[in-house]
C-alpha cells in the first residue's frame, strides 16, 4: 500500500543512490521512442460529456514523440467523445510480455481531427507503418470514405517502473514522468511534472 503523506498525498518513489532525480527522468526518456516504434496498437481512453469513460484499441503511427495519428469512423463512440471532451489518456504496451517483464508508456494528450490541409502528410505517416495492400488512400477518408484522421498532441509522458525494480524504492508498480534530454523539438503547452504516480 502506498505511504500517504499529509492530506492523502501519495509518496513519490525515487531512484536509489541518485542525487539528481531529473537526470533519472531524462535517462529513461529513451523508452518513449522505443515503445512508440515497437508497438502498433494503443489503448485510447476517452470520456463523454457526462464523464462516462470509454477505452478502445487503435492502430497508430507516431509522428515524433509528441504526436500520434490514427484513423477512426467519426461516428464511433471514442470519436464522438473526442468531439465533446478532447482530453485523452493513452497507453502503449505489449500484452504478450511475461509477468514481471512488462514495459508500458502512458500518455496525456489532447485529441482532434487532423486539419484538411494536413491530411496528406498524416496519411503518409500512417501508411509508412501499414503493409503493402493495406495502405490508406484519399478515397478511404471523408467525405468520400468512412474514415477520419485523428491526432493526439501529447503533453506528458510516463513510463512504467515495475514494483521491486532495484533501481527505485517503490514496492508496487509506478509511473515515472520522463523528459527528453536537451531542448524539446515540439514543446507542448501546459505540461508539468508532478512526481511519480503510484496508480499505474
Amino acid at each position: 500500500m502506498a505511504d500517504l503523506g499529509p492530506a492523502g498525498a501519495e509518496r513519490t518513489p525515487t531512484a536509489v543512490h541518485v542525487a539528481d532525480q531529473q537526470q533519472v527522468r531524462t535517462s529513461m526518456w529513451a523508452r518513449v521512442p522505443h515503445l512508440l516504434a515497437e508497438h502498433r496498437y494503443a489503448v485510447l481512453g476517452t470520456a463523454d460529456e457526462q464523464g462516462r469513460p470509454w477505452a478502445t484499441p487503435v492502430f497508430f503511427a507516431a509522428d515524433g514523440e509528441y504526436r500520434i495519428l490514427w484513423v477512426s469512423a467519426p461516428d464511433s463512440r471514442h470519436s464522438r467523445n473526442i468531439g465533446v471532451r478532447p482530453d485523452v489518456a493513452i497507453t502503449v504496451f505489449d500484452s504478450h510480455a511475461p509477468i514481471g517483464g512488462a514495459e508500458a508508456l502512458y500518455l496525456e494528450a489532447t485529441a482532434a481531427p487532423v486539419a484538411s490541409d494536413a491530411r496528406a502528410a498524416a496519411l503518409a505517416v500512417l501508411n509508412a507503418r501499414l503493409p503493402d495492400g493495406q495502405q490508406l488512400g484519399p478515397e478511404d477518408l471523408e467525405p468520400a470514405g468512412p474514415l477520419r484522421v485523428y491526432q493526439a498532441a501529447i503533453t506528458r509522458h510516463f513510463v512504467l517502473v515495475r514494483g521491486g525494480d532495484s533501481r527505485f524504492d517503490n514496492v508496487t508498480d509506478a509511473r515515472l514522468p520522463v523528459t527528453p534530454p536537451g531542448p524539446r523539438t515540439a514543446p507542448p503547452s501546459g505540461s508539468a511534472d508532478h512526481g511519480v504516480d503510484l496508480r499505474a
